[in-house]
């Protein structure tokens, strides 16, 4: 085990300190990402709570996030490019077109555990609302015969593409013949413009009885449209009360899911990641993920 009791140089004594202090600060600081207070959460909440923690894929992103973010050459060509194009493009195509900015919300293990599957259950369609660079889709994808996608920005679509996911368009997803097992909307629904209609339509296209939606969402929850670079207010604004993540979790589930028919059958806390750059190894938001059913008409 690793100990300063023996460095001798204070030069090499005060680097030692402040590595094992920042390394403390961050452990704690990962805690922090999955705290939930489960009595602050509504009655009919309470019990549908998920205790998450940080997991080895998890650390994994987080690992690779530290290594990109030491590549001091690629960071400042991604830096002056981003400074070029921000005026023009929107941040996510940027991301997409230099490769960057992953994104991770939850691990196998983590999916598995909100949905109360095994690793080998499988079903026929996944379908993922703004799957970006389809990294998140693959965790998920993994469990369906098909797999389907949306997604706004060209650069990403590309990446969708290569990796043979069914692309539809905006509107298309809703007019297929066919329902899907599981929708997801991952961090969408803050940064739509009609965030109750997205959430019937995608009530309408699930399998009737057995699909059910995984939907994340950053808390506390303050609504954005990205266009063309710039950000601006949704045209349907959707009022989330409430100071706390518990206080915001509880009106979600029992105020907006059941107002466009759904029921929550089980919400955790975990940290929404996203690989850094020369400033940071990564950055990281309070998310709120939810599996949600159909409530019977």
């Amino acid at each position: 085990m690793w100990t300063g009791k023996y460095v001798r140089s204070p030069l090499a004594r005060s680097l030692f300190v402040n590595m094992v202090t920042e390394s403390e600060a961050a452990g704690i600081e990962t805690q922090e990402w999955y705290r939930c207070s489960p009595d602050l959460l509504g009655e009919m909440v309470q019990p549908l709570f998920v205790q998450s923690h940080l997991d080895s894929d998890t650390q994994a992103f987080l690992r690779r996030s530290g290594e990109k973010s030491g590549w001091l050459f690629t960071q400042f060509y991604h830096s002056f490019v981003s400074t070029v194009l921000s005026p023009l493009v929107s941040r996510t195509s940027i991301n997409g077109f230099l490769g960057r900015g992953s994104m991770f919300v939850f691990s196998a293990d983590q999916f598995q555990r909100l949905l109360h599957i095994t690793p080998e259950w499988r079903a026929e369609r996944l379908l993922d609302l703004g799957a970006g660079d389809g990294g998140v889709t693959e965790v998920m994808g993994a469990h369906f015969r098909e797999v389907y996608a949306t997604e706004v920005s060209l650069p990403m679509r590309w990446h969708l593409q290569r990796k043979n996911y069914k692309l539809l368009g905006l509107d298309e997803w809703e007019q297929m013949e066919f329902k899907y097992d599981l929708i997801s909307c991952l961090n969408l629904l803050d940064r739509c413009d009609n965030p109750l209609d997205l959430l019937r339509g995608i009530r309408r296209s699930l399998v009737p009885g057995t699909g059910r939606v995984i939907l994340a969402v950053v808390l506390p929850f303050q609504p954005y449209v990205e266009i063309g670079g710039r950000w601006q207010r949704p045209k349907e604004h959707l009022r989330v009360k409430g100071k706390t993540w518990e206080e915001q979790v509880t009106i979600l589930s029992n105020d907006v899911f059941q107002g466009v028919g759904f029921e929550v059958e089980a919400v955790t806390r975990l940290p929404y990641l996203c690989e850094g750059d020369m400033y940071k190894d990564y950055y990281v938001l309070d998310d709120a993920v939810f599996v949600l059913k159909a409530l019977d008409d």
